[in-house]
């Protein structure tokens, strides 16, 4: 079968999805790089071109989801704050439900706790603390308790969906109003969850 023309970009896309598509059908050790070559129609030195291993491959598209997840996760615009986190909560939730094979492979795997395939998660959620510590407007000390605060927040919000993809026995409006619950906790007595958000670009995270 003669191998289709595709740019560098547009050929690692198709081993993505070529693996997502593995990865949500099939437990992580039943995945070989062969089949994902076979699949894709080229040849295994080729996808060991674009990624080392298998657990780079997950790691990619695993970032590359969170990628797609971070543009719902903005806050701007003059609506309250803590309805601008809802929305991303649900978005969120959305995600972990529609990509839970993948998420339990990140999360309750044996590849759960390597660096690499950790570094996605971490990313994202570092930049959703430090987007939300912006859009707090929190100035000076207040800021780095609040960041402390969240930092235990996004741990706690990662557990309620995984546990909730696990078991099912809230509903995911349950789930978000917890995570809320706890949000307005976390980031302290100082900050105004119906004001809309404001601007500290730049500002940096504690």
């Amino acid at each position: 079968m003669p191998r289709s023309r595709m740019t560098p970009t547009q050929r690692r896309d198709q081993l993505l999805d070529v693996g997502a598509a593995m990865f949500a059908s099939l437990s992580y050790e039943d995945v070989s790089m062969d089949d994902v070559a076979d699949r894709a129609a080229v040849s295994r030195a080729l996808v060991y071109h674009y990624f080392p291993s298998k657990k780079e491959l997950f790691a990619a598209l695993w970032r590359r989801a969170h990628d797609e997840l971070l543009k719902s996760a903005t806050f701007e615009g003059p609506s309250p704050l803590i309805e601008q986190v809802r929305r991303a909560l649900t978005a969120h939730f959305d995600f972990y439900e529609s990509n839970a094979p993948l998420v339990f492979l990140a999360n309750r795997s044996d590849i759960a706790l390597d660096p690499v395939v950790r570094e996605p998660i971490s990313v994202d959620l570092e930049t959703l603390r430090s987007r939300l510590l912006d859009a707090t407007g929190l100035p000076g000390h207040t800021r780095v308790v609040a960041s402390a605060g969240l930092v235990g927040w996004i741990a706690f919000v990662r557990e309620v969906v995984i546990v909730r993809l696990e078991h099912g026995k809230i509903s995911r409006e349950e789930a978000v109003s917890l995570c809320l619950a706890v949000l307005e906790a976390a980031l302290g007595p100082d900050w105004d969850p119906m004001a809309p958000p404001r601007a500290t670009r730049g500002a940096a995270l504690p």
